[in-house]
């Protein structure tokens, strides 16, 4: 029997139950011991507009989705209109049989370019600009087409059951898709049903009611329909395994790092990491670890970093998560804290800028500005993830660097990370250590906040305690914390915090400034999360003969200048890999390293890249046929 590699797309209105339904379908291949890769795709309202859930599945480690789809799920004509050219020979499209008459002007949610788009790809092959004409397209590229009335279910179950309420009930259309697909591709229902009492636990009648409508659609699509070439019917499942949302990274990191308090206002992606601690605010661990995080919910992000400066000078441990244009409003209290020395996390999950942007869409648009944030000069750390599992022990990593160094750092995450479901090890909470610094527990004689040491880090009182009184302000002060426009304090002062730069670069393991995946002729450099993607492309291209180097950077800045140049020293050509437009960290590498970017392969249409579309990039790379910069672009 061969290896698995199935992927598979649910799409529906925004607020029909998309989400959960993909959920649902993650958590049964995942308990059938298969390995996920998820993301979520939506628009920036709260119900209507297209939404759609890509989840992969595999029998081997993936890190990524793919161009191809193998079955889609769909209850309405937009998904079949937006994904039907993904869907690759031998796969299949699940529809609402009653949609086949459905226009294309009759779809009101979709965007006018789209529509042109669409409409001179059916006239091109004299198709009716109809889901009809676009299934048969499909169908002539050798796609199975499996027609279900979903109506039908409804008012069959609703006479078999004597429920008539049933007949009515839509949103069930969603656990009937997952369910019809389970029965496509012979897996076991079993799972199903332990997934659906998980969800409704608190509501049993509504769990039987899925349960009902799952096993009739189980039924009704094994007995119907026997020619779908895909069987997913179990694999081993990997010891100590977690199936992750992208979110429980950091979330769960904060509460095992110690972290006590966090302010936020909502804002996508960040929103979800901060819902998450509010909905599950105790925790111990190891039994060494206890209390709650205390997460409040601000007027504005200014008064956000300002309740998280305010709780950290107290000597608890304290973050915010925003998204760019949060990250925005709270540049001039970033350097409030970088004068004053405040140990502070701000997780800050990145999407398509400027301004707005797109709000609901992926990006790596503010590493420059992460770097850049706040006037004048003061030390900061930028750090960036590359995947969920990372996320978890760097956010302890992030809380132990701001600690001992005293200063802001930005953990960069990105709504790619943010909107995922994937397949994982189990955290460790023993692996994450706490690391408080200079943090005294009392105070003897006179006491400096700003003390001139040796090598620039000053014992650190907090708020309350006895004989450690402090000031802080916004002016340059001297080693008390008063006012002081002395010429020569100044430079003291600026020396003092700035050499933290250079002890960072000193002290932090190498092991945790970047990480060499191999180097060769060809290397690609990259950050954040393009990881997943780049690591399952160059799987790809090594099963071919071909292999490429990668070298992922995560201490943006300061930037590890000495052990970057030692990974790369074999390198003849360099490939830069992000998500943005100007390929922000190719401009920060060739500032630092003195080295120019000899390919960029940069995707900034607010979507995710995939494996295969940088496969496809750095083959044509390699053949020498490629655009020095290479425009990723897939994604509906």
């Amino acid at each position: 029997m061969g290896s698995v590699d199935f992927t598979w797309l649910i799409g529906g209105p925004q607020g029909s139950g998309v989400d959960s339904g993909a959920n649902v379908f993650s958590k049964v291949c995942a308990s059938m011991g298969y390995q996920i890769f998820g993301k979520r795709e939506f628009y920036s309202n709260i119900k209507g507009d297209h939404s759609y859930f890509t989840v992969r599945v595999s029998d081997e480690k993936i890190h990524s989705n793919i161009n191809d789809v193998n079955l889609i799920a769909s209850f309405d004509a937009e998904t079949i209109f937006r994904h039907y050219d993904e869907v690759s020979a031998g796969g299949g499209i699940l529809y609402d049989s009653d949609l086949t008459k459905v226009t294309v002007d009759e779809v009101h949610t979709l965007d006018i370019y789209f529509k042109e788009r669409l409409i001179k790809e059916l006239q091109s092959k004299n198709k009716p600009l109809t889901i009809a004409g676009v299934l048969e397209i499909v169908q002539e590229k050798g796609v199975n087409l499996y027609p279900v009335s979903f109506r039908e279910i409804l008012s069959t179950l609703s006479e078999q059951t004597s429920n008539p309420k049933i007949k009515g009930m839509v949103r069930l259309f969603n656990v009937i898709s997952v369910s019809l697909s389970l029965g496509l591709i012979k897996m076991s229902i079993d799972p199903l049903f332990k997934s659906l009492d998980s969800i409704f636990a608190k509501k049993p009648q509504i769990a039987e009611i899925n349960k009902q409508a799952g096993i009739f659609a189980y039924d009704y699509v094994k007995s119907k329909f026997n020619n779908f070439p895909f069987i997913l019917s179990g694999t081993t499942k990997e010891p100590d395994t977690l199936l992750v949302q992208g979110h429980y990274g950091c979330s769960i990191g904060k509460m095992v790092s110690g972290c006590r308090f966090q302010s936020y206002y909502p804002i996508t992606p960040a929103s979800d990491e901060s819902v998450y601690l509010e909905s599950n605010e105790l925790l111990e661990v190891n039994n060494d670890r206890p209390g709650s995080t205390a997460v409040i919910q601000c007027e504005d992000e200014i008064s956000a970093m300002g309740m998280m400066i305010g709780a950290a000078l107290t000597g608890t441990r304290s973050s915010t998560s925003t998204s760019g244009p949060g990250f925005a409003l709270m540049t001039e209290a970033l350097g409030w804290a970088g004068i004053n020395e405040v140990p502070i996390v701000i997780t800050l999950y990145q999407r398509s800028g400027p301004s707005t942007g797109l709000p609901t869409r992926h990006g790596q648009d503010d590493l420059s500005f992460a770097v850049h944030a706040g006037h004048g000069d003061f030390p900061k750390i930028v750090y960036a993830s590359g995947d969920i599992e990372e996320s978890f022990y760097d956010t302890g990593r992030c809380f132990n660097y701001a600690d001992v160094y005293q200063l802001p750092v930005i953990h960069m995450m990105d709504k790619f990370l943010s909107s995922s479901v994937v397949t994982c090890k189990e955290f460790d909470p023993k692996k994450i250590t706490i690391d408080r610094g200079l943090l005294l527990e009392k105070v003897e004689g006179e006491y400096k906040r700003f003390a001139f040491t040796e090598d620039g880090i000053s014992p650190r009182s907090r708020l309350g305690m006895d004989n450690g009184v402090f000031w802080n302000t916004g002016d340059e002060s001297d080693e008390f914390g008063h006012i002081s426009e002395d010429p020569i304090i100044r430079i003291k002062m600026m020396d003092k915090r700035m050499n933290k730069l250079d002890l960072i670069l000193e002290r932090i393991p190498k092991d945790e400034t970047a990480i060499s995946f191999g180097v060769s002729d060809y290397t690609i450099i990259s950050w954040g999360s393009p990881k997943g993607p780049i690591l399952d492309a160059l799987t790809m291209l090594k099963k071919e003969g071909i292999n490429i180097g990668f070298v992922q950077i995560k201490l943006i800045h300061p930037f590890p200048t000495d052990y970057v140049k030692f990974l790369l020293k074999d390198a003849k050509t360099i490939i830069n890999i992000e998500a943005n437009y100007s390929g922000q960290l190719g401009k920060i590498f060739k500032q630092n390293v003195l080295r120019n970017i000899d390919y960029s392969i940069l995707k900034f249409t607010g979507r995710g890249m995939t494996s295969t579309e940088i496969y496809d990039s750095l083959k044509k790379i390699v053949e020498n046929k490629a655009n020095k910069r290479e425009i990723l672009t897939h994604g509906a």
